[in-house]
C-alpha cells in the first residue's frame, strides 16, 4: 500500500474460499490502520481451466520435447501433465496449438489416445505451481459464470468487496447471471476480455459492465499476436468512452518475478499502456510469489507516473468527446455526459486548482475521469463503498463525505475536506460537479468557485439555479 497499490487483487483460482476470505479481512484491516482508501477486486476462477500442482521449483519444458496431457487434478511432473478438466480429450483435437501461463509456453497436438494426448512443445520454459491451460473459447464446453463462481461472488458480495472480476466473458449475459445488485449496493463488475467471443461482442459487454479489463494472455492466443496492441488501445477507448474504467493486465513486469528490475521493453509497455488510456495496470505473478513485491509495485507506480506527466490530456478528450457514449439514451446518465463534457472543457479554459466531484453512486467521477482533465478529480461520496470503488477511476483522489445532506452542506463539506487534506488552498479556483436533487440521480450542475478563506460563507450562499 505504501509503494503505491490502490487496488488489491484477489486471485480466486489458488487457494481455497475460507484462505481467501481471510486474506480479503486482513487487507481490509492494514487499510484501516494506515488510513487508506483501498479497492479490494474479487477475481473469479471462471472456467479456466489449470493444470495439476507441479513440483517444487517448477519443470521446465524444452522446445520440440515431447509432452503427454492426461485429465486429472492431482499432480504434474517433468513431460506428463495433468490437466484439471474432464473433457479435455473431447475439447482438444489433434492439430491444435494449446498455451499454458498465459501463451508463455505453447503445445502442438500430434496424436490422441483413449486416456492422453501427446504434444509438441513448440515454445518451451519454465512451468511453476498451477499454470493455466488455454483451450480454444469456440470449443470449450464450461459456460460462465460456474457454479464455482457464483457461490464465491456471494460469499464476497456478503463481505462487502469492492470489485468482482469476471472470467472467460463471452456476452453480456455472462454478466448478468451473477444477478449482483448494482453499484454502490452491489460490486462493480468487471468483464475480462480474454476471448474472441468478447471480442466481437465488445459494445454489448461494455455497455453491461461496469468495467473492463483487458486480459492479454488467452487473449494473445486466441488472436495472432500481431493483432493485439491494436485490439488492446480500441478496446480501451471504447470502455473509457462509456464511462468505465479500463485495466490492462497480464505480463507488465514479468521478468520483476526474479529481477530486481524490469526490461526496457517492460517498461516502455507500462507507460504505453498509460498512453492507451488504461485507468490502471495490473501486477500478477511479478507480487503474488515475486521476490520483491514492494520494489515491483514502486517500480510500476513510477513508470506509470511519469508517463501520466506526458500523457496528451487536451488531444485525449478531444478524441473521447467524438466518439459515441454508450448508454446516451438513458436519460440520468446523458445529463452526466453532458455536464462532464462541460466541465472537461473548462479545465481546458480556465485555470483550475482541482475537480470537485460529488456523487452517490461514482458514475459521475467516472465520467468526468474518462476526459483524463489536467487537474486532480476529487471524488466525493458519502458511500464507503462507492469510495473504495473510486480507486480504480484514473487521476481520482476519492474521499468520504459524513453524510449525505443539502447541496449547499455537501459541497461546503467537499470544499472543507479537500482544504484540510491539502488538495485546494483559500483562493483557488475550483469547479464543482453535483446535484441538487438526488431523486433525479443525475448531475445537474457545474459551478465554478473561489475557496474562500471563510468556508461558512458557502454554507451561507444562496442555492443556484438549475
Amino acid at each position: 500500500m505504501g509503494a503505491g497499490m490502490d487496488v488489491a487483487r484477489l486471485n480466486l483460482s489458488h487457494g481455497s474460499l475460507d484462505a481467501s476470505l481471510d486474506l480479503y479481512e486482513r487487507i481490509r484491516g492494514v487499510a484501516r490502520s494506515e488510513g487508506r482508501e483501498l479497492g479490494i477486486l474479487a477475481d473469479l476462477p471462471g472456467p479456466k481451466i489449470r493444470v495439476a500442482p507441479l513440483p517444487r521449483g517448477g519443470a521446465m519444458l524444452e522446445q520440440d520435447a515431447e509432452v503427454i496431457l492426461r485429465p486429472g487434478h492431482t499432480a504434474s511432473e517433468g513431460r506428463v501433465l495433468e490437466v484439471d478438466y474432464e473433457r479435455l480429450l473431447d475439447d482438444v483435437q489433434v492439430g491444435d496449438l494449446v498455451g499454458l501461463a498465459d501463451g508463455q509456453i505453447l503445445i502442438a497436438i500430434r496424436s490422441a489416445g483413449e486416456a492422453e494426448l501427446r504434444g509438441q512443445v513448440v515454445h518451451g520454459g519454465l512451468l511453476r505451481g498451477r499454470p493455466g491451460f488455454y483451450i480454444p473459447a469456440d470449443r470449450l464446453s464450461l459456460a460462465t459464470p460456474t457454479e464455482r463462481d457464483v457461490r464465491y461472488a456471494e460469499a464476497f458480495v456478503e463481505a462487502g468487496v469492492d470489485f468482482i472480476g469476471v472470467s472467460f466473458v463471452r456476452g453480456p449475459d455472462d454478466l448478468r447471471a451473477l444477478g449482483t445488485a448494482p453499484p454502490p449496493a452491489g460490486p462493480l463488475l468487471i468483464a475480462k476480455i480474454e476471448t474472441r467471443p468478447a471480442v466481437e461482442n465488445i459494445d454489448a459487454i461494455i455497455n453491461a459492465a461496469d468495467a473492463i479489463m483487458v486480459a492479454r494472455g488467452d487473449l494473445g492466443i486466441e488472436f495472432p499476436i500481431e493483432y493485439l496492441p491494436h485490439l488492446q488501445k480500441d478496446i480501451i477507448r471504447r470502455c473509457i468512452a462509456g464511462g468505465r474504467p479500463a485495466i490492462t493486465a497480464t505480463q507488465m513486469l514479468e521478468s520483476m518475478i526474479e529481477s530486481p528490475v524490469p526490461t526496457r521493453a517492460e517498461a516502455s509497455d507500462v507507460a504505453n499502456a498509460v498512453f492507451d488510456g488504461s485507468s490502471a495496470v495490473m501486477l500478477s505473478a511479478e507480487t503474488a510469489i515475486g521476490v520483491d513485491p514492494v520494489q515491483v509495485v514502486t517500480t510500476m507506480a513510477r513508470v506509470a507516473q511519469e508517463a501520466d506527466l506526458r500523457f496528451d490530456h487536451t488531444g485525449w478528450a478531444e478524441h473521447i468527446t467524438q466518439l459515441h457514449m454508450i448508454n446516451s439514451d438513458q436519460r440520468s446518465r446523458s445529463v452526466t455526459d453532458a455536464m462532464t463534457t462541460a466541465a472537461s472543457r473548462v479545465v481546458e479554459e480556465v485555470d483550475l486548482a482541482a475537480l470537485i466531484c460529488v456523487s452517490g453512486s461514482g458514475f459521475t467521477v467516472r465520467s468526468m475521469a474518462r476526459f483524463r482533465p489536467r487537474v486532480p478529480v476529487l471524488g466525493f461520496s458519502a458511500d464507503p463503498r462507492t469510495v473504495r470503488q473510486l480507486t480504480l477511476s484514473w487521476g481520482v483522489e476519492p474521499i468520504c463525505l459524513a453524510s449525505e445532506i443539502a447541496y449547499e452542506s455537501r459541497v461546503a463539506d467537499a470544499v472543507q475536506a479537500a482544504t484540510e487534506l491539502g488538495h485546494v488552498r483559500a483562493g483557488d479556483l475550483v469547479a464543482v460537479l453535483a446535484g441538487i436533487n438526488p431523486a433525479m440521480r443525475s448531475t445537474d450542475v457545474l459551478r465554478l468557485l473561489q475557496v474562500p478563506e471563510d468556508l461558512g460563507e458557502l454554507r451561507r450562499a444562496p442555492q443556484p439555479a438549475r
